[in-house]
């Protein structure tokens, strides 16, 4: 097997190796009759090796070469070779497998023909070729010669003998014409051959293939980890360009948009409308993606306004709330839920004051949530998509590309390039709008009816109809904190109208002809809603 020395700047080692390298037969005496070698080794002009070889196997002799392709270089560096344009006749055998080449012979004469890439390396002032073969059985004679471009060339050195007793070669010469032959008898199992040839600078182009220690390692930087690593950048930056285009038309679907009216009138008759029917609950949620404590504030107000709840002031800071109907099928769930904690089963009655502090509000936080999911207005959090078992197929494929990888040495990068894409499939949709197109098309209509609630005048509205139109177009002013302003254009109502004392569903100003008195209360009771739910 051939060493590639770390001060060595070029080779021709692989044809040494060819030349030197035999089958495992050891005997005390080198037979006359045994393995002969003859080569001719051409450098072409453009860096290339060509080598004729002639090998002679003598009966019940055989003659076997395994040249690895790949060798070590310096301290950690690595030099790489090819072999082309390979040719056998006679009883012999090469081939390429792998990183190695393989010669086969048996008995007889067999010729070789193959080209060598990646042999040449310049070297201050000079290019040096440089070679070290060891042999591995005995060879009765060997005989070579190199032909290069340039008539030039000299020798640097030249040693053969057993490991740490070489001598000077005495059979090598540089004829005149510039070709470089040697000729050696008696060679043994173990001896070390190690010439090196010197040409003039540019002589032909450079092409070794030798990696340093810092480029050489399972963790190195070449063309697949580089492609690798290309497509991670690609992929992040198409999947974060999604996701910033996902919220600049999230954040658009709240800007500015033309005034809905909230109010349908048809045969003098008005009423309010909410888009697509959707619930002051559910709208709150939508708007800030957050089911907060004003959002089922303003449901229990709903709730009343529909009929199902009846509140009665008791002081300035305390209130009743009355059953008036059971939850029914005509309820979504989260509204079933806010009812409960208000007025669990058996309960038909129940003071704010007592419920402070015992409020199970986290249940219909998540049943709001919950409903705007099942209706696909909402994404649900922490929901395990295709992006997230894309991402955890990634992470494994990448840590197990890794680590088998990084044991064979080649391009674990790779692997690491396939867990990054992974960790930002897991990552990047966490960055999403929670509410989905559906959910932003209907937040943009709530927003637009906001705008609309803003411009309602009352003188508008039938006088028969103002009372209804007020109390169920309430609860949507609520989630935008603009219920001051609603209850201030209704002020001048006369809830009576109606020819029933008093607002239809929240008790004590009966006697009122206006909304004065119920201006400056009703707006305690929605911060004594909003801190049971907080």
């Amino acid at each position: 097997m051939l060493i590639s020395r770390g001060g060595a700047l070029g080779a021709l080692w692989l044809v040494a190796a060819g030349l030197f390298a035999a089958g495992p037969v050891a005997q005390a005496q080198v037979p006359a009759d045994g393995v002969t070698i003859a080569a001719e080794i051409k450098l072409t002009d453009d860096g290339l090796m060509q080598v004729a070889e002639k090998v002679q196997v003598p009966p019940g002799g055989q003659f076997h070469m395994v040249l690895p392709l790949r060798v070590a270089f310096g301290d950690s560096g690595e030099r790489r070779f090819t072999v082309s344009d390979i040719g056998a006749t006679g009883a012999g055998t090469a081939k390429v497998d792998g990183d190695l080449f393989t010669v086969d012979a048996r008995p007889g004469d067999s010729s070789f023909d193959y080209t060598v890439h990646g042999t040449v390396n310049d070297a201050p002032g000079s290019q040096v070729f440089r070679w070290t073969g060891v042999l591995n059985t005995d060879v009765a004679s060997i005989t070579a010669s190199v032909i290069s471009p340039s008539f030039r060339m000299g020798i640097a050195d030249c040693k053969i003998g057993p490991a740490g007793q070489q001598q000077a070669c005495a059979d090598v010469r540089v004829e005149p014409d510039g070709v470089l032959t040697l000729h050696k008898d008696g060679l043994r199992k173990g001896d070390i051959i190690d010439l090196s040839m010197q040409l003039p600078p540019g002589t032909v182009p450079p092409n070794a293939d030798i990696h340093d220690g810092g480029g050489s390692t399972a963790f190195s930087f070449g063309t697949p980890v580089l492609v690798a690593f290309g497509v991670l950048v690609a992929g992040v930056l198409a999947a974060a360009g999604f996701v910033l285009w996902s919220r600049r038309e999230d954040a658009a679907a709240l800007g500015a948009r033309e005034p809905v009216d909230p109010v349908r009138q048809t045969d003098n008759r008005a009423e309010f409308v909410s888009p697509d029917g959707v619930l002051p609950g559910e709208a709150g949620l939508l708007l800030d993606a957050s089911a907060d404590a004003t959002d089922l504030a303003a449901t229990v107000v709903d709730l009343a306004v529909r009929r199902y709840l009846w509140i009665t002031p008791i002081s300035d800071s305390d209130w009743r709330i009355n059953r008036v109907n059971a939850a029914d099928d005509q309820l979504r769930e989260y509204e079933r839920e806010v009812y409960r904690a208000l007025l669990p089963d058996g309960t038909d009655s129940v003071l704010v004051s007592q419920l402070r502090g015992r409020m199970a509000a986290n249940s219909a936080r998540g049943a709001l949530r919950a409903d705007a999911v099942a209706n696909g207005t909402l994404i649900a959090a922490g929901r395990r998509g295709l992006a997230f078992w894309l991402g955890v197929v990634l992470v494994a494929v990448g840590v197990v590309a890794t680590v088998g990888l990084a044991v064979v040495g080649r391009h674990a990068l790779v692997g690491v390039a396939v867990a990054l894409g992974g960790v930002a499939a897991l990552v990047l949709p966490r960055y999403l709008p929670r509410r989905t197109p559906a959910g932003r098309r209907l937040a943009g209509q709530v927003r637009a009816l906001q705008r609309g609630l803003d411009s309602v005048q009352a003188g508008q509205i039938p006088v028969d109809d103002r009372e209804l139109v007020f109390s169920r177009a309430l609860p949507f002013t609520i989630i935008g904190g603009r219920v001051d302003n609603w209850i201030r254009v209704f002020r001048d109502l006369d809830p009576t109208a109606d020819r029933e004392p008093g607002i239809y569903w929240f008790g004590g100003f009966e006697r009122d002809r206006n909304l004065h008195r119920f201006a400056g209360h009703f707006p305690y009771f929605i911060t004594a809603l909003e801190g049971l739910f907080a």
